[in-house]
């Protein structure tokens, strides 16, 4: 699947008779940062934190430390506009392809009403870490893996670790929603590489478009016990002309989602026992 894909699903979303209004994607400034509100009126800390916690091996944990419970508040996590990390690009310098370019101002314009999110559609790439409920790391270094599960419809990638492991090549890779992750260590920083994803999701919230061409890097460090400095680098010669790249810090919740003590994801299944489908489509 190349450009072509791209035009065509921009064609069908063009035309598409299936309705769903969706508030625009905030800029990353509007939304809950150290100090704010978080999801559901969280109180994000404003005490210094704790160092970042390390396992008896000495390697970097990015989950809970033994006696603790939290997960990450992953709903301000983006990689282009204000309030992220220092560089990150505006959306007029984000180097679209011609055709990449109109679909994600019909998206924005259209109040992003398309995206299969609102549908139930698992979300890969970097929106994996824009859904409401959070994400909680789990390290299997036995197994040589981590899983890491979003909150949101409880949609769980895996990262391999295993030494030397490479990509399928491309004429027997499964394309799917979260592609086939390989992670590795530099330091403290986890790297993620990860490709063979489809084309039947948004890969960031508000709409920026992507084709099975797409290469993620994503890197991942702890900076201290409350903080993860998440940073991600596309590669998508389908639909922007050059890589960019860009991220956000993400900070560490203690609380459910809604506010209540206990610092554990909900559980949330999209589809269970749905009643609004009929309204999709009433704006």
């Amino acid at each position: 699947m190349k450009r072509s894909v791209g035009l065509a699903a921009f064609t069908l979303f063009l035309f598409s008779s299936l309705v769903f209004s969706q508030a625009p994607e905030p800029a990353a400034g509007q939304r809950g940062q150290r100090g704010q509100r978080g999801q559901r009126g969280q109180q994000q800390p404003t005490q210094p934190a704790a160092p970042t916690p390390h396992f008896k091996d000495g390697s970097v944990n990015l989950g809970a430390a033994p006696g603790e419970k939290g997960f990450w508040n992953v709903g301000t996590t983006s990689v282009y506009g204000r309030g992220g990390l220092p560089g990150n690009l505006t959306v007029d310098q984000i180097p679209f392809q011609p055709w990449a370019r109109a679909l994600f101002q019909y998206r924005q314009a259209t109040s992003t009403k398309d995206d299969p999110h609102a549908r139930c559609v698992p979300d890969g790439g970097i929106h994996f870490w824009q859904l409401t409920n959070g994400v909680e790391i789990i390290q299997q270094p036995e197994l040589n893996r981590i899983i890491m599960i979003a909150g949101h419809n409880h949609v769980w990638k895996v990262v391999h670790m295993e030494p030397g492991r490479v990509h399928p090549s491309p004429d027997v890779i499964t394309y799917g929603y979260l592609g086939d992750a390989i992670g590795r260590w530099e330091g403290e920083t986890l790297v993620i590489d990860t490709v063979g994803f489809n084309e039947k999701f948004w890969f960031h919230r508000g709409g920026l478009p992507h084709t099975s061409e797409m290469h993620l890097i994503e890197r991942i460090t702890r900076v201290d016990h409350d903080t993860l400095k998440y940073e991600a680098t596309l590669d998508d010669p389908g639909a922007y002309t050059k890589p960019w790249s860009g991220g956000s810090l993400i900070h560490w919740q203690t609380t459910n989602y809604d506010g209540s003590p206990g610092g554990e994801i909900d559980e949330y299944y999209c589809m269970d026992n749905e009643k609004d489908s009929q309204h999709f489509a009433s704006k």
